[in-house]
């Protein structure tokens, strides 16, 4: 016999709320086995309200942008220009990032026109972030602040005097050419050396000048890159930046008449130093000297670059990175006036292991656990490579 169907109450759809973008709400009835079916008007719009974010928000979505899809984002409109110009979009002034480019002892040499092009482009770089009165994060500049026909010391001063440095973090400022032109060539006969030291002297007194306007408008700075004279004067006023946590202090001119201890006062007045990088060239009359180094918080030393550096101390008992270098000079001793001269130096293992106790890697090696109790075959290679007393030196070509 055939079975009865059993009819049952089914219940009524139920029924469903929608909101539009617009914030119109919809309503709408789904069937049984039927897929629910919205009104066309619950379709997203064709257009991101971006207007309708917090201008915070927005200004975090443009921050991404380049400086010339911000300036082009800048036409879309009035709104869009308005908040285009807000010091917080303008971060980074980089002159160094246009024209030729230094690499080595290579030059890539650029015709007079195009250096005259790129002095207007520095102007009116500089305009554009005065204007929008930029709130800096980031300066990277290459001028010869011994130029005395453009004058680039007064440039930046000007500049500076017109954005906003107060949270300037990052500072990469070679004083001593600019960017786009060759060094200062001065071929024998046409230029004394009386001459080239009252150039080299002007950059060092526009350097100094321009230093204290840093201390004076960029307290928080904690990165520096640039040339340094060593000069007592200098060194005071570096120790002003007491944020400072990467140094790299480049060679400049001569590094004679230099107190031994100044690099151990500079490291002592900086609490927050992590990275050390020097390029030091000790002239052949100061070879005897050693200097000492000194800081509770360093971490990294590189001065494998740095010639005729030679260390009497350190006390760095945060250091786990070193990078060190016996540079061969070509000068030629007697075998009595070499052991003189190194007899004055202590072993530099010696130093480490009683000023390094974290030290962990050494010229990129990473050391043995025990290399403080006992030296071993690889570590004896590294310290023929880098230490100059008379155990690790006994053969001299300095």
């Amino acid at each position: 016999m055939p079975r009865k169907r059993k009819h049952c109450q089914r219940a009524a759809p139920p029924q469903l709320a929608a909101v539009t973008a617009t914030g119109t709400p919809v309503v709408a009835r789904a069937g049984s086995g039927c897929r629910m079916q919205l009104s066309r008007r619950t379709r997203s719009p064709a257009y991101f309200p971006f207007s309708f974010l917090p201008v915070d928000c927005q200004l975090h979505v443009f921050s991404f942008l380049s400086e010339v899809e911000k300036c082009t984002a800048a036409l879309v409109c009035e709104a869009w220009s308005k908040l285009i110009r807000t010091p917080r979009l303008w971060r980074v002034a980089d002159f160094m990032r246009l024209g030729a480019f230094q690499s080595g002892m290579d030059l890539v040499l650029v015709s007079a026109r195009e250096i005259e092009r790129w002095k207007e482009w520095v102007h009116q770089y500089a305009y554009h972030l005065s204007s929008r009165s930029a709130s800096l994060l980031v300066l990277r500049a290459s001028f010869d602040l011994g130029d005395q026909k453009t004058k680039w010391a007064d440039f930046l001063s000007r500049f500076l005097d017109t954005v906003h440095c107060g949270e300037l973090q990052e500072l990469e400022l070679n004083w001593t050419l600019t960017h786009l032109e060759p060094p200062d060539f001065y071929p024998p006969g046409t230029c004394s050396m009386t001459q080239v030291s009252l150039t080299k002297m002007d950059q060092i007194s526009n350097f100094q000048t321009l230093l204290e306007k840093f201390i004076q408008r960029s307290p928080k700075l904690t990165r520096m890159k640039l040339p340094f004279d060593w000069s007592a004067y200098s060194v005071a006023m570096l120790t002003q930046f007491q944020q400072l946590h990467t140094l790299e202090l480049k060679y400049f001119w001569s590094f004679k008449g230099v107190c031994p201890e100044i690099m151990q006062d500079l490291t002592k007045a900086l609490p927050n130093l992590k990275t050390l990088i020097l390029h030091v060239l000790v002239p052949v009359k100061d070879l005897g000297i050693s200097y000492s180094l000194e800081s509770r918080s360093l971490e990294y030393l590189d001065v494998s670059q740095s010639r005729g550096l030679v260390f009497c101390h350190l006390d760095l008992p945060s250091l786990r990175v070193l990078r060190i270098k016996k540079t061969v000079r070509g000068i030629i001793l007697n075998r009595r006036t070499r052991l003189s001269l190194q007899s004055r130096w202590s072993c530099l293992y010696s130093l480490l292991r009683s000023g390094t106790p974290n030290l962990r890697v050494f010229n990129n090696q990473v050391l043995l656990p025990h290399w403080r109790e006992q030296t071993y075959k690889e570590l004896n290679a590294l310290l023929l490579q880098s230490c100059y007393c008379v155990q690790h030196s006994d053969t001299w070509l300095l």
